[in-house]
C-alpha cells in the first residue's frame, strides 16, 4: 500500500509542473486590450479638466477641506499607484501616473485648510492642465490595442 502511494506522488508532482508550467501569466497591458478603456480615459479626463478649467474662468477658487474628500482622495490614489504599478506597458504608466500626481495635489489642497486663493487659483490651472495631459495619455493606449491582443 506505501508502495502505490510514493508511486502515484512523483506522478502528480509531474502533473504539476507541466500545469504550472502552462498557467498563463498576467497581462502587459491594462487599458490596450480594447479601446473603450482608451476612449473612456479620454472622456473622464477632458470632462474633468473642463470643469478645472470652468473654475478658473468664472473665478471659483473655494477648494473642500473635510475629511471625507480627503479620504476619496487617498482611496483613489492607492487604486491608481497600484495599477500603475501592475501594468508594464509605458503609455499606462504615464496616465496611472499623470491621474496620482493630479490626486496628489488634490488630496494636498484638501489637508491644507489655510491655502490662498491665488495657489488655489494657480492649483485649479494645475490640476486642468494634468486632467488635459492625462486625456492625451489615454488616447495614446488606442494605438495599442491591436498590437496588446496580438500578443496576449
Amino acid at each position: 500500500m506505501d508502495r502505490q502511494v510514493k508511486l502515484k506522488q512523483p506522478a502528480q508532482a509531474e502533473l504539476a509542473d507541466k500545469t504550472g508550467a502552462k498557467k498563463s501569466r498576467r497581462p502587459d497591458h491594462l487599458m490596450c486590450r480594447t479601446p473603450l478603456w482608451g476612449v473612456a480615459g479620454f472622456v473622464g479626463c477632458a470632462y474633468f479638466a473642463w470643469i478645472s478649467f470652468s473654475h478658473v474662468i468664472r473665478n471659483e477658487f473655494e477648494w473642500p477641506h473635510d475629511f471625507w474628500t480627503a479620504a476619496t482622495y487617498l482611496v483613489w490614489i492607492l487604486l491608481l499607484a497600484g495599477l500603475a504599478l501592475d501594468t508594464r506597458c509605458l503609455r499606462e504608466r504615464l496616465f496611472f501616473g499623470v491621474l496620482v500626481v493630479n490626486f496628489m495635489v488634490g488630496c494636498g489642497l484638501t489637508l491644507w485648510s489655510g491655502i490662498p486663493s491665488a495657489d488655489v487659483r494657480i492649483a485649479r490651472i494645475g490640476t486642468g492642465a494634468l486632467w488635459t495631459l492625462a486625456a492625451l495619455l489615454s488616447l495614446t493606449t488606442l494605438r495599442g490595442s491591436a498590437e496588446a491582443q496580438t500578443h496576449d
